[in-house]
């Protein structure tokens, strides 16, 4: 009996051990896959290798970062900028509006000198120019984040730029500065000497130079004596030994030449000239041509009385309506004139079109137009400029002080 109760006991302790063995084996079995499944959500296998979703935030940061750059951070073209403007500072001087401030060793200097410089300068500047790209770039071959790789293209751009900061800086102090007051206040008294002198030129000495005197003479700003003299001797006949002999004959110490109006027209040129070149300006002087005394001389009236026999006269006083018109006319090319003979004939072409329909790249029918009238009228030569350059041609011929008269009010352009 006893041996079939501990029969019973051990079978039912049996029985009772082997669920609870089943439904433990089962539950580390369902930890062990929870565990399993956190660890894939925790960790994520992607091609970084990172924790979780550690690949956005690295791209976020790297993101941040560009953005960063992009705003603070300067580009490759202001980089650039700033190391050439700094080697030709150091060659120049800086471009200020200061007179005497900027070096004079570039005042004179051309493109060509600039730009051999600026490139040296940037041929020895190896130091890094970006400095974001700094650390990808460092153990890069070649120095590839340099002003000297990446700064050449930018040269010549950025040099032209320079030159015309330079320019007009320039022009701002000439046209400030002491020196240029005094050619305005000069040119002003000029101008005046230039009315008397038309006006007062077949009076006596004594009266031109008095009216000279007071209108631009030693006590008015910007006058002095030697313009006095310089308007009081223009045109006169004196100036070779046939014109003393002709005052001598005619008694008449006060006798001009025949063009001396033009002559004064050439003095004050002279003065607009010096004005120019103090203050950078480009004034005109509009000249007229003056009418022309085409009787004889007095000593050839003297030698015909001796010879008993009338001079003969070889010019014809030929009534022109239009004395006061001037003697050149500028023109404004619509294309590039590279040389003076392309000038001259693009002015030969404007005055005597073949077919006036036919198509012209400089000048315009209504140019052409212009011209012709102006030739009718008495315009002795024509001045056609183009964006950087300009040409004085003649069409007629010119008198010796006409040449002059116009060389000084012309004198930065092409005469041949």
């Amino acid at each position: 009996m006893n041996k079939i109760l501990k029969f019973f006991g051990v079978f039912a302790v049996c029985c009772g051990v082997m669920p609870a063995f089943a439904v433990s084996a089962g539950t580390v079995n369902a930890a062990n896959g929870a565990n399993n499944a956190r660890g894939l959500a925790l960790y994520n296998t992607s091609t970084e290798g990172a924790r979780g979703y550690q690949g956005q935030a690295n791209a976020y940061k790297a993101n941040q970062r560009n953005t960063y750059y992009m705003v603070t951070q300067q580009s490759v073209d202001t980089a650039c900028r700033e190391k050439i403007y700094a080697c030709l500072t150091e060659y120049c001087g800086d471009v200020t509006v200061v007179p005497g401030q900027r070096s004079s060793k570039c005042q004179y200097a051309t493109e060509s000198e600039l730009y051999n410089y600026t490139m040296l300068c940037l041929q020895k500047d190896t130091s890094v120019l970006m400095a974001q790209y700094d650390t990808n770039l460092r153990h890069s071959p070649g120095a590839m984040n340099t002003a000297a790789r990446l700064c050449p293209p930018y040269v010549q751009q950025e040099l032209m730029s320079y030159l015309s900061m330079a320019n007009m800086a320039d022009q701002l102090s000439k046209s400030h500065s002491d020196l240029c007051l005094q050619r305005r206040q000069e040119l002003e008294a000029a101008m005046a000497c230039h009315s008397v002198a038309l006006a007062y030129g077949n009076e006596t000495s004594s009266m031109l130079n008095n009216q000279l005197t007071d209108y631009c003479g030693a006590g008015v700003p910007g006058g002095s004596t030697e313009m006095v003299t310089r308007f009081a001797n223009a045109g006169n006949v004196g100036a070779s030994v046939w014109g003393w002999a002709e005052k001598i004959v005619s008694l008449d110490l006060n006798k001009k030449a025949a063009d001396w109006q033009a002559a004064v027209d050439a003095v004050l040129a002279g003065y607009t000239n010096r004005m120019n070149l103090a203050c950078g300006d480009d004034l005109k002087l509009n000249t007229v041509s003056h009418p022309t005394n085409n009787e004889p001389s007095t000593l050839q009236t003297v030698a015909a009385l001796a010879v008993g026999a009338a001079f003969p006269t070889t010019n014809q006083v030929v009534e022109n309506p239009y004395e006061s018109w001037s003697i050149y006319m500028e023109v404004q090319s619509r294309s590039e004139l590279w040389d003076y003979k392309t000038a001259h004939q693009v002015v030969n072409a404007g005055l005597n079109p073949g077919n006036v329909f036919a198509e012209n790249a400089f000048l315009t029918s209504a140019q052409m137009d212009d011209m012709q009238t102006a030739y009718k009228r008495g315009t002795k030569a024509f001045v056609i400029r183009d964006s950087a350059r300009c040409y004085v041609i003649p069409v007629a011929e010119l008198s010796a002080t006409e040449r002059s008269l116009m060389a000084q009010s012309f004198a930065n352009c092409i005469s041949q």
